[in-house]
């Protein structure tokens, strides 16, 4: 009873969004609202309140579960995410994004490995730099413009739209579940060590979507190239998973998305140039050759380059920079009465990060100050709703923890499907995707649950996993983040994204249908890897 009782605001937030089609901010503060409800005035009667609070105040814990969820939202999650727009809507104002586009189409004429570059490779950047669907509409409208067929821009863009996703906006969605995890455990914020650990497993079990993933794209693009899709999704993808593995494992999630998408994209680069033939004049896309300068090349990509430069400073890769980074200006306290600790670096986040190299080229590009922060306004008013999501979506999580109630649902889960449910963990972040549109709220929702899921089954203590030393929780929880990208491809607001940047509006039913087998079987074989890592390997 007390799980079904729990489950509600969950069950309420897929009601508001699917079937009545709800807003976003809209369904997410009715949720909040019918949550607070629930936590003073039925979850007392339930006896599931955590030990350390029962002596105090019901609405106290509430109050500040609430507040704590805000901070949490707003620093950084909301920071980054509007500092990441904020990067990308500097490119559309000056027009360099233009010159973007014209240098990837210019690189190779041959179809397949052109749509790969564009969706995987470049699309893999937007999605680490940005997210929020840029990953989509960028490469989708450039797909267009080619030539391509807008249900096979949309379909195709969201298939690749996957892998980097967990790692997208500069590592938000891993870092997020990390902290969340650690909220499980210690009350407390993730440590470095944690953040790597999580990373890595996030890799290990994507591992053969690495692979996959690529060689779908090529065959959705060019059905009767089996050989050369299969060998340049091997070549690609082992590219892409030994860059992100060793980002994920030496400087954490910030830049495994980033770095890998730029080497898979120097991986295609290489074939193109070694071992790719053209065979018929089919097999080529024709455009028309721009040259362009050194000077014009850096002023285009100047904003992403600062960022990556800025981002790569401030991790591990410079030690000394971000110990100073980390120690300085840093906000740190404890809450009342739930008891938690909130912290927060000025210095060494990645919003900040973002923020300067951002800044940075849109000075390059010829923007003066002042319309950089007319921009950024403008930039932060339209995402005010998306703010306001996040806000509810965070401050539903930490209430729905901090009163049991999380707990409670781990528990009847662990309950229905005993030592088989770690196949299920990815299932459970997808769902998370499909309702709320983000791998970053999907872990905010779940992050916890699946931590507290491990706890309830004993998989609390070290084990290796496919070789790699580490803790049974985080990989459990990782599965959250791994899952949540395969909901990405049936997520109703990634697919509006699509039909409007390939201009397909109303036909969001028949993207779904084309994404849906490649859904299924993404969560399966997730599910199917977390379950080996555990149990065989």
């Amino acid at each position: 009873m007390a799980a079904l009782v729990s489950i509600i605001p969950i069950i309420l937030l897929f009601v508001l969004m699917m079937g009545l089609k709800v807003s976003g901010w809209k369904s997410a503060l009715i949720t909040l609202a019918v949550t607070i409800i629930l936590a003073l005035f039925v979850v007392p009667a339930m006896g599931i309140i955590p030990e350390k609070y029962a002596q105090v105040s019901i609405y106290g814990v509430t109050l500040w579960s609430v507040l704590e969820g805000f901070l949490k939202a707003c620093f950084p999650i909301i920071l980054i995410i509007i500092c990441a727009i904020f990067s990308y809507n500097i490119l559309c104002e000056t027009k360099e994004i233009e010159t973007i586009k014209t240098q990837f189409i210019q690189l190779t004429s041959d179809k397949g490995l052109l749509v790969l570059l564009l969706t995987w490779g470049f699309g893999g950047v937007l999605e680490g730099m940005a997210g929020f669907g840029t990953a989509v509409a960028i490469p989708a409208a450039i797909l267009i413009g080619l030539g391509f067929r807008p249900m096979f821009a949309a379909v195709v863009c969201l298939v690749a739209n996957t892998v980097a996703v967990g790692f997208g906006a500069v590592g938000l969605p891993a870092t997020t579940l990390a902290n969340e995890v650690a909220g499980e455990l210690t009350g407390g914020m993730a440590s470095h060590e944690m953040l790597c650990s999580i990373s890595t497993y996030i890799i290990i079990q994507l591992s053969l979507m690495f692979y996959i993933t690529p060689f779908l794209i090529l065959m959705m693009t060019d059905k009767t190239k089996v050989v050369k899709n299969l060998t340049l999704a091997l070549f690609v993808g082992t590219f892409s998973i030994i860059i992100q593995f060793s980002c994920a494992t030496f400087l954490g999630p910030e830049t495994p998305a980033i770095l890998g998408s730029v080497g898979s994209i120097i991986a295609m680069l290489i074939y193109n140039k070694l071992f790719l033939r053209h065979e018929s004049e089919k097999d080529m896309v024709h455009v028309e050759k721009k040259k362009f300068g050194f000077a014009k090349t850096f002023r285009a990509w100047s904003v992403y380059g600062f960022i990556i430069f800025f981002i790569l400073i401030s991790s591990k890769v410079c030690p000394d920079i971000n110990a100073v980074l980390k120690s300085t200006l840093v906000t740190k306290f404890q809450l009342p009465v739930i008891g938690n600790t909130f912290t927060f670096g000025w210095l060494s986040n990645a919003g900040l990060m973002v923020f300067l190299g951002a800044m940075i080229g849109g000075l390059i590009q010829g923007l003066s100050f002042g319309k950089l922060m007319k921009l950024l306004g403008m930039t932060a008013y339209n995402l005010q709703k998306t703010a306001l999501t996040i806000c509810c979506l965070v401050a539903l999580a930490s209430l729905m923890n901090n009163t049991g109630m999380t707990l409670a649902i781990a528990t009847g889960l662990v309950a229905l499907t005993g030592s088989a449910y770690p196949f299920f963990a990815p299932l459970i972040g997808s769902i998370g995707t499909f309702v709320t549109g983000s791998a970053t709220s999907a872990n905010i929702l779940f992050g916890k649950l699946q931590a507290a899921a491990a706890g309830q089954l004993g998989l609390t203590g070290d084990a290796t996993f496919f070789g790699v030393s580490g803790n049974e929780t985080n990989w459990v929880a990782a599965a959250n983040c791994a899952g949540s990208e395969g909901g990405k491809l049936l997520s109703p607001q990634s697919i509006a994204i699509a039909t409007a940047a390939c201009d397909m509006e109303g036909q969001d039913g028949d993207i779904m249908r084309k994404t849906m087998p490649f859904a299924i079987f993404w969560i399966l074989m997730n599910g199917l890897m977390v379950f080996l890592g555990l149990h065989v390997i």
